[in-house]
This record gives C-alpha cells, sequence and structure tokens, in this order.
C-alpha cells in the first residue's frame, strides 16, 4: 500500500524537473563586455605596484611607478641646455643701440649742414659727405640687423628642438606611471614590484563588471527566431535558490554555428551544431565572470 502511495509523488517530482528543463531556451557562462590586459610603456624596475587580484580600480587610478631616475636627470640636463642656448639669445635693442646712436648725430649735422648751405656759410661737398655717412651707417644698421635675426633664429630653433626633447622626456616619464584605463576589478597580476617590465610585456588585467555579457549558445531552430537588439530574459544561476532575474539584450549573433561546447547546455540537448550570441546585460554586482547564465527568448 505504502509502495503505491508513493507512485504519485514521484511523477510529481519527475514532472518539476522536466519543467525545470524547460524554464530556459539557452544557457552560457557571462563574461566582461570590456577586459583590459595593461602592459608597461617604459623599461625599467617595477618601484611599486599597489593592486592585488579582485581590487576595484577607477578610470586613471595611478596603481604603481616604473622607475624614473634616468629620464628625470635627462630631462634635468636638457632644462639645463635649454637655459644656455636662451642665455645666447642677443638683445637687438642693446646691440643696436649705438649705430642708431651714431644715425641720430648725422642726420642732425644733415639738417645744421642744410640750414648753413642756404645761407652760404657750408659747402655741397660738406653736405655729400654727411648724406653718404648716413647711408653707410643704415646700410651697417641692416646688415646687424639682418644678422642678430639669424642668430636669434637659429637659437629658437634649438631652444624648440630641446622643448620636444623635453616634452618626449615627459612623455615617456608620464607612460612610466601605471595606470587603469578603465573603472573595474583586477582580474590578473603578472607582475610585483621589484620586477623588470618592458614595453609591451603584461601588468595586470582590469574587467569592466559594470557591463556584462552572456555568451549562450542556441540551436539552428532557435537562431531564426533572433534578432539583434531583441530584449530578453536572463538568469545569473549559483545554485542553492540564488537565481538573479535581468533584462537582457541581443548584442551580436556569430555568423557560423560550431560545435556545442561541453560545458554548455541548450535546449534540443540532441543538437550538434549551435551558434554563439551575446546578450548585453547590466550588472548590479551579483554577475561574476565565468559564472553561469541562463536565457529565456
Amino acid at each position: 500500500m505504502n509502495k503505491y502511495s508513493l507512485f504519485p509523488t514521484v511523477c510529481i517530482i519527475a514532472l518539476c524537473s522536466c519543467n525545470s528543463q524547460q524554464e530556459f531556451d539557452a544557457t552560457g557562462s557571462f563574461e566582461s563586455a570590456n577586459e583590459i590586459t595593461v602592459s608597461a610603456e617604459a623599461s625599467g624596475k617595477i618601484l611599486n605596484l599597489d593592486l592585488h587580484e579582485g581590487d576595484s580600480t577607477a578610470a586613471g587610478q595611478q596603481l604603481g611607478v616604473i622607475d624614473t631616475t634616468q629620464l628625470y636627470l635627462k630631462k634635468l640636463q636638457l632644462s639645463k641646455n635649454q637655459q644656455s642656448v636662451r642665455y645666447n639669445r642677443p638683445d637687438i635693442e642693446k646691440q643696436i643701440a649705438a649705430i642708431e646712436e651714431q644715425i641720430k648725430k648725422q642726420e642732425y649735422e644733415q639738417k645744421r649742414v642744410e640750414n648753413l648751405l642756404r645761407g652760404g656759410a657750408a659747402t655741397q661737398k660738406q653736405l655729400d659727405d654727411i648724406n653718404s655717412s648716413i647711408k653707410v651707417l643704415r646700410k651697417q644698421l641692416d646688415a646687424q640687423l639682418s644678422t642678430l635675426n639669424n642668430n636669434i633664429g637659429n637659437i629658437n630653433e634649438q631652444s624648440s628642438s630641446i622643448d620636444i626633447q623635453i616634452a618626449q622626456v615627459e612623455d615617456q616619464i608620464k607612460k612610466s606611471l601605471i595606470k587603469s584605463p578603465i573603472s573595474g576589478i583586477v582580474t590578473a597580476k603578472y607582475l610585483d614590484a621589484g620586477e623588470y617590465a618592458l614595453p609591451g610585456k603584461p601588468i595586470f588585467k582590469v574587467a569592466d563588471m559594470t557591463n556584462m555579457y552572456l555568451r549562450a549558445y542556441f540551436t539552428s531552430n532557435q537562431i531564426a527566431e533572433i534578432k539583434l537588439g531583441q530584449k530578453v530574459t536572463v538568469y545569473a544561476d549559483f545554485g542553492d535558490d540564488k537565481r538573479y532575474k535581468y533584462e537582457g539584450t541581443i548584442s551580436w549573433i556569430a555568423s557560423d554555428n560550431e560545435f556545442t561546447p561541453k560545458n554548455i547546455q541548450t535546449k534540443e540537448s540532441r543538437a550538434e551544431l549551435v551558434y554563439a550570441v551575446k546578450i548585453a546585460v547590466k550588472n548590479d554586482g551579483n554577475i561574476k565572470i565565468g559564472s553561469y547564465g541562463e536565457v529565456v527568448l
């Protein structure tokens, strides 16, 4: 009697199990919409690196620094060179002051002799000599100005060249600062303080945890009903009744099919070829990279 009374209960459990299997249309795992591997942009010893896996970072936050001692000394040397070059820049006003004073005196003498000539107290030769002297002085002034301007132009070019070199060093110093390019979570750390960094060598990886993707897999029959921008329901399933519901948007559909990954379940479990689909989800802090997710169309 007891044996038969258990039969309905078993059936109910079996039916519930079947229904639970039909609650989703596809499954997959969550991944960050933006995960960046931050590599060194400068070479040198890492003096400090204040980060650990799981730490939160803000965009632009400085997390460490690569030794910049030699760069600082190079910048200091260039700054001294630039000062020396600028000190050699001639003062045009002072350089031409003497010859301009001579021209003024000759022009004053020119007017005096012209007045005397009108009164018959001077000769034309005296006036001609003064006019000739003024012309010579003006040519000397033009030549001196041309030389001074050329010297200043060369000095300005040297100064500009040093400015560029200083800017290059400052850029190298800036690139020696280890910063997070985005706000997110540090998911991997490859180097520690005291180790040597080289340009292009990975230092750490940071992932944007606000915007997530669920990479799910759909059969060819299902894919015909899916389109970009479509709203779907996404569940983040952590087991033990920990199941969180989100609104998702289909943002990418693979153009080619592939064999079903071993860790993925689909609604039609016997299908061998499936299409990968990315579903954009706003994370409230519960979703983790690699966690299991389900999709309901």
